[in-house]
């Protein structure tokens, strides 16, 4: 949004100064993004008159002009038609910077004949398009700086441009006038009154409006007033000013009388050539199919359902956003319908996001414009046409009605002491409101219709606030209460996920943090890709659905680092994977991932490719350091996306899973574009039990002063049965002496039977009480081989 000082002043009686307005509206929430000052550009400039010119020796089209600066007489060779003696001219000195060519004015030879600077035009100056000469002052003294001159004739050229950037919650700052009330609170000037408008028809409007009542709402009202024999040409010379100072092309005046009132009072407005409209005007849904010529010269074909503005022919303008062609107006028109409508931001949105046409109209439209203003903006317009086009207007024809927008909250002065910390009398609180436009009474303040933002009492607070200004706040240290040392701010989830996280980078691990969103095939991969988890409105087509676990995200990482040489990649996340798409369906996670090959230790180390071993010694470290259990067992029925038989899954008991871990299936990572092999475990810290005691303090070493014995067996077993079983089985033979079952030896073929393998392991016994005597350990020894046989169907090996 742009605005120009002498335009805010039409609206607002102020002295301040550039800077001070700036800072006031930085601080106000409109933030000043740039100020442009043409004077600063023109300041090198100076007036001159040339007294002699003369032909070129050497060129037709060139004269040699003598001009006389404050620097004397100087020679100047010049190719302007309109170059002369007797003329006062803007000079350029050797040395000046000339920004509408982007040159910097040098001494040189133009033909053969030295010239020293250059006589300029109000293109070259970046005051208009015209370049058909010099430009020629009908008034200065030589040497007086253009600027001066400038600002002294034609202020408006030199008239300083604020941008400021305004935010979604603030549609009623996009015409000036919202701006200039604001600062009118702030106490930098007194808000003029809008003159009053009163335009009375003279004949009822010809043209009939129609709201189609499958508008369901998408047109709430629309106005329009005929006027009969204007005179169409070039804006008079103050708008095309402003409007070029805004960065706007002044096009004619109708057009330029409807631009002029989107940004002077925030109403966009429509003129069509009624000449041009076949019958009536409908507002309706779009039929499939149908095409719109628009103002900008390009063809839009229409969706069912998006908003026109039709005639017995078709669509004339896409409602709120754009007009059409057929009916725009020309230097021909003389009788134009000028239309102000009100319609639904959410409808406007979607039709400009799906035609992607971005207009000053449906920027406005589509974030709320003032309701109640609707019907005294079209007089306006009216009124402004007739004042310099002339003509004959109608009545008003309106359809539909003006949305009541009227509401009132509590109004509690105590409330922005406690909500915000700022103190203000109440009476400075209650100016500060009124002037913003709300109507105060009693306890309760009522809403002004262009805030559709303030949408309840702690909006007021914040509206006070804003205008008294949030710097007037002071730091309070705040009162001494409760222990000294304040409880734990974290949850003893939180606590295991950020050891989890120190674990993760001290074993080599980069943390990644990966977006909760992914595309649905990857989703699919990994066990999700369901309606439940799908994003309605998603912000990308990659980012469609709710992620069912971190490794997507890890491994789409890898195949990035992969693409830019870096092959060998050892990953991390801990944050959160989804099961469902509901509140609650998620669960904290763990995943850690290794591409490419691990390197030994040392200068002249060997390199292997990272193996399924080497995700299950990171995990069992993760594992050790969040408290999980020592005897957990490894099953292998993990999901599709691990290898089938280089995977594990790490439970507690029978149904509770902690982890998995292994090699990720090769169709996984062709999918995901991962150069394999790759490795990989996910751990939910959530389904490790928490820790009896709530202290940090370690559990109790306990040692016993007896020797440990430990005892070989061998059985053979059918080649299917997995070590696994057998140390399981061996554990449970005796809880209280056994503390660790290892394999040492797996043995196929040779003497043994087609189908059977042998599984030698380790059982190690520690007494507590007493030394172990033989007859125990055979004891033991015994209750061992029978509880593998059972278990598993083994037999002792002999």
């Amino acid at each position: 949004m742009k605005l120009t000082l002498s335009w805010l002043r039409d609206h607002l009686d102020t002295t301040a100064s550039v800077p001070e307005l700036a800072e006031a509206l930085t601080d106000l929430g409109l933030e000043v993004e740039g100020i442009h000052d043409p004077a600063a550009q023109l300041r090198a400039f100076s007036v001159a008159k040339v007294l002699d010119a003369q032909q070129h020796p050497n060129a037709d089209k060139l004269r040699v002009c003598q001009v006389e600066t404050d620097d004397g007489v100087k020679q100047i060779v010049c190719g302007a038609p309109n170059a002369r003696a007797g003329i006062t001219v803007v000079l350029a000195k050797p040395g000046t910077y000339v920004p509408g060519i982007d040159t910097t004015i040098g001494v040189g030879k133009i033909r053969g004949v030295e010239s020293f600077g250059m006589m300029a035009s109000e293109r070259e100056l970046e005051l208009s398009d015209e370049h058909n000469g010099i430009i020629e002052l009908p008034s200065g003294e030589v040497g007086q700086s253009f600027a001066d001159w400038l600002g002294a004739n034609d202020p408006a050229r030199v008239d300083p441009v604020i941008e400021i950037k305004i935010t979604p919650n603030r549609p009623d700052a996009l015409g000036l006038r919202g701006v200039a009330r604001d600062l009118a609170a702030r106490g930098l000037g007194t808000l003029k009154p809008l003159p009053a408008v009163a335009v009375e028809g003279t004949y009822d409007n010809p043209v009939p409006i129609t709201l189609d009542p499958a508008l369901d709402g998408g047109c709430p009202l629309f106005a329009a007033r005929l006027i009969r024999g204007v005179t169409n040409g070039p804006s008079p010379d103050w708008l095309q000013a402003r409007l070029r100072a805004i960065g706007l092309r002044p096009i004619s005046f109708l057009v330029d009388v409807t631009n002029f009132f989107t940004f002077d009072l925030n109403r966009p407005l429509h003129v069509f050539d009624a000449d041009k409209i076949a019958g009536g005007l409908t507002v309706r849904p779009a039929r499939e199919g149908e095409t719109l010529v628009a103002l900008d010269g390009k063809t839009y074909t229409l969706a069912e359902g998006q908003m026109v503005i039709a005639d017995d022919t078709g669509p004339q303008s896409l409602a709120g956003i754009m007009g059409g062609e057929e009916t725009g107006v020309t230097e021909g028109t003389t009788n134009v319908l000028v239309e102000s409508a009100l319609w639904d931001p959410i409808r406007i949105a979607a039709t400009g996001r799906a035609q992607k046409i971005v207009s000053d109209a449906r920027y406005r439209f589509e974030r709320g414009v003032d309701p109640a203003f609707a019907e005294e903006g079209l007089d306006r317009a009216v009124a402004m046409i007739l004042s310099v086009a002339g003509g004959e207007a109608s009545h008003r024809t309106t359809a539909g009605s003006v949305s009541d927008t009227s509401r009132a909250y509590r109004f509690d002065p105590d409330r922005l002491r406690t909500l915000v910390g700022l103190d203000l009398p109440a009476e400075d609180q209650r100016r500060i409101l009124e002037a913003l436009g709300f109507r105060v009474e009693g306890e309760s303040a009522h809403i002004p219709s262009w805030r559709p933002d303030v949408q309840g009492d702690a909006d007021i607070v914040e509206e006070v606030a804003r205008v008294a200004s949030l710097t007037r706040l002071q730091g309070v240290p705040l009162a001494a209460k409760g222990p000294a040392i304040p409880k734990p701010v974290l949850t003893p989830a939180q606590v295991r996920l950020g050891a989890a996280k120190r674990t993760m980078a001290s074993l080599g691990y980069n943390e990644c943090v990966t977006y909760a969103f992914i595309d649905r095939p990857s989703a699919a991969l990994f066990g999700g890709g369901d309606e439940a988890r799908r994003i309605g409105n998603p912000i990308a087509s990659d980012l469609s659905d709710l992620r069912p676990s971190l490794l997507p995200g890890l491994l789409r990482a890898a195949a990035r680092n992969q693409a830019r040489g870096f092959g060998d990649v050892a990953l991390f996340e801990a944050s959160e994977s989804f099961t469902g798409g509901d509140p609650g369906e998620q669960r904290a996670e763990v995943a850690g991932l290794l591409v490419g090959r691990a390197h030994a230790k040392g200068v002249h180390g060997a390199a292997r490719p990272y193996d399924v071993f080497d995700a299950k010694a990171d995990l069992e470290a993760l594992l050790s350091t969040l408290g999980a259990p020592a005897r957990l067992q490894i099953r292998r029925d993990g999901a599709a996306w691990w290898h089938p038989g280089r995977h594990g899954v790490v439970t507690l008991g029978p149904k509770t899973v902690l982890a998995e871990f292994g090699e990720l299936h090769s169709r996984v990572l062709k999918a995901l574009d991962v150069k394999g092999p790759a490795v990989a475990f996910v751990l939910w810290p959530d389904a490790i039990p928490q820790p009896r005691s709530a202290g940090r303090a370690r559990p109790r070493l306990e040692t016993s002063d007896f020797q440990a014995v430990e005892r070989d067996f061998a059985f053979v077993v059918d080649a299917k049965v997995e070590a696994q079983a057998l140390v399981q089985a061996a554990l449970g033979a005796d809880k209280a002496l056994i503390t660790e079952v290892r394999v040492f030896d797996a043995f196929q073929g040779g003497s043994l039977p087609e189908g059977r393998k042998s599984l030698a392991l380790t059982v190690r016994l520690q007494p507590k009480a007493a030394t172990l005597t033989e007859v125990e350990i055979e004891q033991v020894s015994a209750r061992i081989v029978d509880k593998v046989s059972k278990a598993t169907g083994a037999t002792l090996r002999t």
